[in-house]
């Protein structure tokens, strides 16, 4: 692990072994007296691909330098995705700008139905059976805050249980106890 010595991060580590992607890459342009001034936008999203996720915007006068910021803004802002098995525990709407994301879980064996900015974060993060809707603007920025911040919404079942003093029950238990006790009552 490496560690992450970014103001305002002290403790945050980033595995070293981490991949990024080049998600999305803006050319903007500024008409001045003397021609046209250029400036780019690179929308970086880095993961180890075991549940770990993040996604920076770098913006500078040359494409490496907006690339290295975005990816150490992205390496800064990782989020921990509570995968349960190979999808996510639950569903989830998130509304960012006209941006509206809808990731739900999936049957394993489904892989990631999603498009553009959305399957690169869910991929990276280790998500291997999942579905994703992105609805209104199609803005590959809003699309990845609005998955980011969908991801930062998820809670681990077993988590949440604990914090309110539950046990998690077995499902199994409980359906067998259920029939049990159906079975008895036709039986009287």
């Amino acid at each position: 692990m490496v560690a992450l010595r970014a103001k305002g991060h002290p403790g945050k580590t980033t595995p070293a072994d981490s991949r990024n992607v080049l998600s999305s890459l803006d050319v903007l342009q500024k008409v001045v007296k003397g021609g046209r001034r250029l400036r780019f936008n690179a929308l970086v999203v880095v993961g180890d691909g075991q549940g770990t996720v993040g996604a920076g915007l770098g913006k500078a006068l040359v494409i490496p330098d907006a690339v290295r910021k975005g990816n150490a803004v992205a390496r800064r802002e990782m989020v921990t995705i509570p995968l349960n098995g190979s999808t996510i525990p639950q569903q989830i709407t998130v509304k960012k700008g006209a941006t509206i994301v809808l990731i739900k879980p999936a049957r394993e064996g489904t892989g990631v139905i999603a498009a553009g900015a959305m399957r690169a974060i869910l991929e990276l993060g280790g998500v291997k059976d999942v579905v994703g809707k992105s609805l209104g603007s199609r803005n590959p920025i809003n699309i990845v805050y609005a998955t980011m911040e969908a991801l930062r919404q998820l809670k681990d079942p077993a988590t949440e249980l604990a914090k309110r003093g539950l046990r998690p029950a077995p499902v199994a238990a409980a359906v067998a106890a259920e029939g049990a006790a159906s079975s008895t009552a036709e039986g009287t």
